[in-house]
């Protein structure tokens, strides 16, 4: 099988282990942010372009500052989020705030950033004018149901929690102007990770169409299209990364086709991508403990599913490089897993590797999104520390990792004592 290649050695890696003990993730700053230069360089093409990078993919500030800098507005989902978003520098439309069975607080401190509220349901018009007003801009977010197919990541959109149907839409503008909206967006979601670049076309396609039916039946002229995220990243070594000059390209023939043609031009173009960000650029560094042999051989590592969820909830692959061992062959076959009480704690099931000892350290491919993000406390687990590789080579510690006193921060002894 073809390698992946790593931005480190595994010299370099044992000296950053002797000050940032294992299990952490390490991201490489230098191709960060060459990745979105290209990004926004292929998707400048579309009019009025702007990307809202997902938050929730990684929402370490250090990061986000970087992509602030490269450009990039942000999408949040959560009062946490915009919060982030505030104290880093994100303001007014630079911000996209989508949640769903959102709570009236959260809708408040958007209204307040000025962000660009996306509604979940047409019930939630009636829900933010109470909470927080409507504001001149908003947004309503598409979900087509069965004129388009999801997948298991994001799964049907019919069956899917997020969205309006179409007739939900033309009625939320509608209602939406009424309460005095004045500029109005359009927004949807309906794939993760997908490698084929014409199913963004195909979205932007239906986008597209749905501005011009609104704009017809309503008078309604739609400000700007979110097309969302999804763009998937080559996990697994034979697979190829999307082009994003295809996709960019397609888009702009899409638009000329149907919002040119049309009249209905100009109409921003927006996405909100988080995986093609950032995932291919982080690491999972890991050591093994232990190593057992019984009706399969497992590499048992101080790693487990709290830094890195993605395989035990979805089976998702991520590729494994044990580092000083890259070219010895891979003649053997373990489950690597965590140490978690739960036996879907694996970051790999039945995969071809090396021979692997007690001590070897593993680094776990692509976790700069939905890595450590997506971490929890089950079992008592404690979330690890986040690095930065930083372009001249030092590395940065850019969140600490969690400790005993963090797990028992917010326990009230006190009162479980006067309890008992």
């Amino acid at each position: 099988m073809t390698q992946k290649t790593l931005p480190f050695t595994r010299q370099e890696i044992m000296k950053i282990i002797k000050k940032y003990p294992t299990p952490f993730h390490i991201y490489d700053e230098r191709a960060i942010r060459q990745n979105a230069t290209e990004f926004l360089k292929a998707f400048g093409v579309l009019e009025g372009f702007r990307q809202f990078f997902a938050v929730k993919a990684n929402p370490n500030p250090f990061i986000l500052k970087m992509l602030k800098e490269e450009g990039m507005g942000v999408d949040c989902s959560s009062l946490p989020e915009l919060e982030i978003a505030e104290r880093i520098g994100f303001k007014g439309e630079q911000v996209m705030f989508s949640s769903n069975d959102t709570p009236a607080e959260e809708f408040i401190k958007a209204r307040k950033l000025g962000a660009i509220i996306n509604l979940d349901d047409i019930s939630h018009i009636a829900f933010l004018e109470k909470a927080a007003g409507i504001p001149q801009l908003i947004c309503f977010r598409y979900n087509p149901g069965p004129a388009r197919q999801g997948n298991e990541i994001i799964g049907k959109p019919e069956e899917a929690k997020y969205g309006l149907t179409k007739a939900q839409m033309l009625q939320a503008y509608e209602l939406a102007r009424k309460k005095g909206a004045k500029r109005f967006g359009m927004h949807t979601m309906v794939i993760s990770n997908e490698l084929n670049e014409g199913y963004f076309i195909e979205t932007a396609r239906m986008m597209f169409k749905l501005a011009v039916e609104i704009h017809d039946k309503t008078g309604i002229k739609i400000e700007f299209v979110n097309l969302g995220g999804g763009i998937g990243i080559p996990y697994k070594p034979e697979q190829k990364p999307v082009s994003y000059r295809k996709v960019a390209e397609g888009v702009k023939k899409a638009y000329d086709e149907i919002i040119v043609k049309n009249r209905l031009h100009p109409v921003r173009i927006f996405t909100e991508c988080g995986r093609v960000i950032l995932g291919p650029y982080g690491y999972l560094i890991t050591k093994v403990n232990h190593i057992k042999h019984i009706y399969r051989d497992y590499v048992g590592t101080d790693a487990c599913m709290a830094n890195l969820m993605r395989p035990g909830m979805y089976g998702a692959y991520h590729h494994i490089t044990v580092l000083g061992k890259e070219s010895k062959p891979l003649d053997h076959i373990y489950d690597v897993t965590g140490g978690l009480c739960e036996n879907n704690d694996k970051f790999a099931i039945n995969r071809k590797l090396p021979e692997i000892g007690i001590g070897d350290i593993l680094a776990i491919h692509d976790t700069g999104a939905h890595g450590f993000a997506m971490g929890f406390n089950y079992n008592g687990k404690l979330r690890s520390a986040e690095l930065l590789l930083r372009e001249n080579g030092s590395v940065l510690q850019i969140r600490r990792a969690e400790t005993v006193k963090d797990y028992f921060a917010t326990l009230d002894f006190k009162s479980a004592k006067e309890f008992s």
